[in-house]
């Protein structure tokens, strides 16, 4: 219980962040096919009774496969791209036909004791893409593959005005009323650029973007995504990965990139600091700055236990208001994870580190050296010489960063006076 009530607490500034935003969803037909399919429904349908404005984007490439291969026809592809000739077309209009009605089943279910029960969900689709052939490339003629042209935004966005929840299929028309057959992640990131959407979200078979190590890559700016498709070459997570990238390059806030086999991970994303999935985002998600007076709470917040467990000495709110040009910060998504302060020592060419503290869910990334730097570099930029800390728990970490003993002795005048020696610090001083 006690973790629950805890999740809902931290989760709270997201749900009041999310409240009337825009996302486009896109859940590729593999996702729909997947067990998890009805779990991705029930998050869907969160999302939405907590305000945020959805379109989902569906996509059916296994179940046009199925649909080939039961009529003895072979897919064919060039450059990634399948070739859609008219028996194909057959295929695709019957596979994209099936899927939206059997999703928009699943989203009209309103079963008693399920999360469904009350959801009372409103589902638009139509012909709100407008799509154009993309013809004839290296002698392949695509016959009826065709990409966005234009998506209605006013159409769609009267609906989501009305509450309902917009559905895109992975069709098109054309103004001469012709049928082309689209590539989802396509649909969903001109979606997300022409409805200005706050986020675009991918699901994948994957987690997110994974490095050379199999590890997840939990944020990169677009500028970076060059070098991650290169190293992935072609598959499906470097498409999603380019979508994302494209998206926020024209303006899309956030793309994030998610599993749709792991239960849960839309909701882990969307509601949780560190996320489940790869965020791609104009702004930093974290970064160190120098803190000002907007940052008092935080930083009581932050500072708070580690003063009730004696490793800081305590500081009343109006000694932070009255400090707080002394302090660099890292900020992640708006919490304070992390902070030091710097005192320059009057009468001498010295300077004190101080209040050197890490969120304990944060102390593994390398922080409090980040932050070491940065009281550094702004200690030179003042002209002092050297850099003292008073430490009662911590002198190891200070040692192996270059740290010396000292002792109250060899402090200038203007500190020394202060020594508590109750508290007892150990001196450490690092000439700069």
């Amino acid at each position: 219980m006690h973790d629950y009530v805890n999740w809902l607490r931290h989760a709270s500034p997201y749900i009041n962040a999310h409240r009337d935003c825009t996302f486009v969803v896109m859940l590729p037909g593999e996702g729909v096919a997947h067990a998890n399919f009805g779990n991705i429904v029930h998050d869907l349908v969160l999302l939405h009774s907590l305000g945020v404005r959805l379109v989902l984007v569906h996509g059916s490439r296994p179940q046009i496969e199925a649909r080939l291969q039961a009529r003895g026809l072979p897919p064919r592809y060039h450059r990634d791209l399948r070739i859609t000739d008219s028996p194909t077309l057959e295929c695709v209009i019957d596979a994209v036909g099936s899927l939206r009605i059997a999703i928009e089943a699943r989203l009209s279910m309103d079963m008693a004791a399920s999360p469904m029960q009350g959801a009372r969900l409103r589902v638009a689709s139509g012909n709100f893409v407008t799509a154009r052939p993309i013809g004839v490339l290296d002698g392949v003629d695509y016959h009826h593959t065709g990409e966005v042209r234009r998506v209605d935004r006013k159409g769609i966005g009267r609906l989501l005005d009305e509450r309902s929840i917009v559905l895109l299929s992975p069709l098109g028309y054309s103004p001469t009323g012709e049928i082309f057959n689209l590539a989802c992640e396509d649909v969903a990131m001109r979606a997300a650029i022409d409805l200005q959407a706050d986020k675009l979200v991918l699901f994948g078979s994957e987690a997110g973007l994974l490095d050379e190590q199999g590890r997840l890559v939990r944020e990169l700016r677009p500028q970076q995504v060059p070098g991650h498709l290169a190293r992935l070459g072609h598959n499906y997570q470097a498409e999603l990965l380019d979508a994302a990238a494209q998206a926020c390059r024209a303006g899309v806030k956030r793309s994030h990139l998610v599993s749709y086999a792991a239960d849960g991970s839309l909701l882990t994303e969307l509601f949780t600091r560190d996320g489940g999935g790869t965020l791609v985002d104009q702004e930093q998600f974290e970064s160190l700055r120098e803190a000002s007076i907007e940052d008092v709470g935080g930083l009581i917040e932050l500072i708070t236990p580690l003063e009730d467990q004696g490793i800081l000495v305590r500081r009343s709110r109006e000694v932070l208001e009255r400090e707080i040009e002394q302090f660099s910060i890292v900020e992640r998504d708006g919490l304070i994870i992390a902070c030091a302060a710097l005192y320059p020592i009057a009468d001498s060419q010295s300077g004190e580190l101080a209040c050197l503290a890490v969120n304990p869910e944060y102390r593994h990334g390398g922080r409090g050296d980040e932050l070491l730097e940065r009281i550094e570099t702004r200690a030179r930029g003042l002209g002092l010489k050297t850099l003292f800390v008073l430490t009662t728990r911590t002198a190891h970490w200070f040692r192996e960063r270059g740290f010396v003993p000292s002792s109250v002795e060899r402090l200038p005048a203007a500190r020394a006076s202060l020594y508590n020696y109750q508290r007892n610090s150990q001196v450490f001083e690092k000439a700069l």
